[in-house]
């Protein structure tokens, strides 16, 4: 037996052109919802998370979360632990990527030199790792635990950025047993002032590359003082 379909009921079908079928992974479709990335790994979740860490300023990395990862990569927050352990082991990712960047800025500005002139290039690539990359600078302050396993690269990292400084302080004579009082004397002068800056706490409109001169010529001159005695 035959069947009509009455024009009333008729169906009608709608042909979508193949362009407008293509959507890129990762990015919103017309719903607003994200298509999932394929391939998605541990090292393309850090990645992202070091994305969502540049856009969100120097407290991005004590505000981050895994739901913030999650919605850039298109996925479900369950789908990261896929990849990664939990948000400690994230942020012990960032931190082990960071500090690796920090390491070659400050060894590719001081690679030719060193003693003073070597402590004012490094605290130069310091400043502007910092302002170009305030998210991931704050991720380098994270110090590893000896202790924990977990930390072990994080811990090798660090002293990688230990042996570059160290290398530069040289050129001072300093006693080998005072290098780590030097180190401490340079970081925290420079981190002190760079996370004044990126923070707004330098109200007055002084040059504060001048400041930042005076800073270094003083953290110089204290271990030059530091060597000599």
């Amino acid at each position: 037996m035959a069947l009509t379909v009455a024009p009333s009921t008729a169906v009608q079908l709608t042909v979508v052109p193949p362009s407008m079928m293509v959507q890129l992974a990762g990015q919103p479709t017309p719903t607003g919802v994200p298509v999932p990335r394929a391939g998605l790994t541990g090292a393309a979740v850090t990645a992202l998370a070091l994305d969502v860490l540049d856009e969100g300023g120097v407290t991005a990395f004590d505000r981050l979360t895994l739901a913030a990862v999650a919605g850039r990569a298109g996925v479900a927050v369950p789908s990261l632990y896929k990849h990664v352990a939990s948000l400690d082991d994230l942020r012990r990712r960032l931190a082990v990527e960071a500090v690796a960047e920090l390491t070659r800025a400050i060894a590719a500005a001081t690679i030719g030199r060193s003693g003073p002139e070597a402590i004012r290039a490094a605290a130069e690539a310091v400043r502007r790792y910092a302002t170009e990359h305030p998210g991931r600078y704050a991720a380098t302050q994270v110090a590893p635990d000896l202790a924990e396993p977990a930390d072990r690269e994080l811990a090798v990292r660090a002293e990688e950025t230990l042996a570059v400084l160290g290398a530069a302080l040289r050129g001072f004579g300093l006693p080998e047993e005072r290098s780590v009082d030097a180190i401490r004397v340079f970081r925290s002068a420079v981190h002190g002032f760079v996370m004044l800056e990126l923070t707004g706490g330098f109200g007055l409109p002084d040059d504060l590359d001048r400041s930042f001169e005076l800073l270094v010529d003083a953290v110089v001159t204290g271990i030059a003082a530091a060597a000599a005695g």
